[in-house]
């Protein structure tokens, strides 16, 4: 007999630009039982935001060489159209400033790369307050 994860009806939705660490993200937390849908960039982002409801958004604060804080603007359209929606936003090229911008609009967590995916459950797991 089957036991269904109490992580299964849990949405989730990875904004990550980079193949090998989308892959890595979108295959551990599927092992882990929840529901993970994939965004390469913001405009694919903001869309299935609108379209569908997530309990968290792991999102990388920079999704192109042209503009550096992309998460922050997907926090941002998360926090005004999907109430409740936990925002945890990853980057190798974070600053103090710029974690303190994350942390006034809302994100639940900042965390900065290489991040191991154990740690990155954990602070997933307690934004949505799993035993």
């Amino acid at each position: 007999m089957a036991v269904l994860s109490e992580k299964a009806h849990y949405q989730m939705l990875v904004v990550e630009d980079e193949p090998t660490a989308l892959s890595a993200l979108r295959k551990y937390f599927l092992r882990q039982g929840y529901c993970v849908d994939y965004a390469r960039e913001i405009e694919e982002a903001e869309a299935m935001v609108a379209a569908s409801h997530y309990d968290i958004v792991i999102a990388d604060l920079r999704l192109s060489f042209n503009y550096f804080t992309e998460g922050l603007e997907i926090l941002r359209f998360v926090q005004q159209y999907s109430h409740g929606t936990k925002v945890v936003i990853l980057t190798a090229h974070g600053s103090p400033e710029i974690q303190r911008s994350a942390r006034a609009l809302g994100a639940g967590a900042f965390l900065q790369k290489p991040t191991p995916l154990p740690e990155i459950a954990a602070t997933v797991s307690r934004l949505l307050e799993l035993p």
